[in-house]
């Protein structure tokens, strides 16, 4: 009896000093998952922080695409303003044609004018000045036309000049972009490789700041592809108005022809 009641005790202390033991290595198991947890707390991942954290290539390729944006806003604007003054000169030059009979009654209703409407009176005045001993003769109005047509694409190349830029960076910018994440994704294997970790929280900077190069290549693309479309329109509804006011001009220049050519008639009779 004495003996069973000595195993009971010595089994309920060994039982205590079991749970002693579990308790401590549980508060212990505690403390380190705290501390690995402490160390591994969320990274700062804002923009800015991403950009200075960037690997040089993708610091680069991000400071490109900014610059590529920076260069489509100012080409919109820039455009936007020139398009707008262009579209007003144009319709101002058509009003003042639309009633003259001739073209010395042009060039009192135009004044000084724009640069295009001088350009397009100049080149009606040399032809008809070069096809002086001729103008009866039906190849000058074609003649006159054709000074006309090379104006106009004169014209067309002067108001898209800047307009390629938005072109390339709406193609471009999106691969761009591409690049400087898959740059970046590969830089983060390596750090992987050497930390010896899958550990999210120290795989995860490495590719957000990865992932923020395509970004910024959608950012510079999306509105120089959008901004593109709207100047192209814009552009094109411009050159209506300026063949407008080539074909304005060149019924002018016909009628004085005719009038040239009944004179003469007149005067054959005579």
């Amino acid at each position: 009896m004495k003996n069973m009641m000595r195993s009971a005790f010595l089994g309920m202390l060994s039982l205590a000093a079991f749970v002693s033991r579990s308790w401590a290595l549980s508060a212990t198991s505690s403390q380190t998952l705290d501390a690995a947890i402490a160390g591994t707390k969320p990274h700062d991942l804002s923009v800015w922080t991403m950009f200075l954290n960037a690997d040089i290539v993708v610091k680069v390729v991000m400071a490109g695409l900014l610059l590529a944006s920076i260069g489509t806003w100012t080409v919109f604007v820039a455009k936007t303003i020139e398009l707008k003054r262009a579209r007003k000169r144009a319709i101002e030059a058509i009003a003042r044609l639309s009633e003259a009979r001739g073209l010395s009654e042009a060039r009192l209703a135009l004044g000084h004018g724009d640069r295009l409407t001088t350009v397009l009176l100049s080149e009606a005045t040399r032809e008809l000045r070069l096809s002086s001993d001729i103008l009866a003769g039906p190849g000058v109005k074609e003649r006159v036309a054709s000074c006309f047509a090379e104006v106009e694409r004169a014209e067309a190349l002067s108001i898209k000049r800047g307009t390629g830029l938005l072109a390339s960076v709406g193609s471009t910018g999106p691969f761009v972009g591409l690049f400087g994440t898959v740059w970046g994704i590969m830089n983060s294997f390596i750090g992987i490789s050497k930390a010896q970790t899958t550990n999210l929280a120290v795989v995860a900077p490495g590719i957000a700041e990865a992932l923020l190069a395509t970004a910024i290549g959608l950012f510079a693309a999306i509105p120089a592809v959008l901004i593109y479309n709207h100047l192209a329109r814009q552009t094109g509804a411009y050159l209506e108005l300026v063949s407008n006011v080539s074909g304005e001009l060149l019924r002018i220049v016909s009628r004085d022809l005719d009038r040239g050519h009944h004179a003469s008639k007149i005067q054959a009779a005579e």
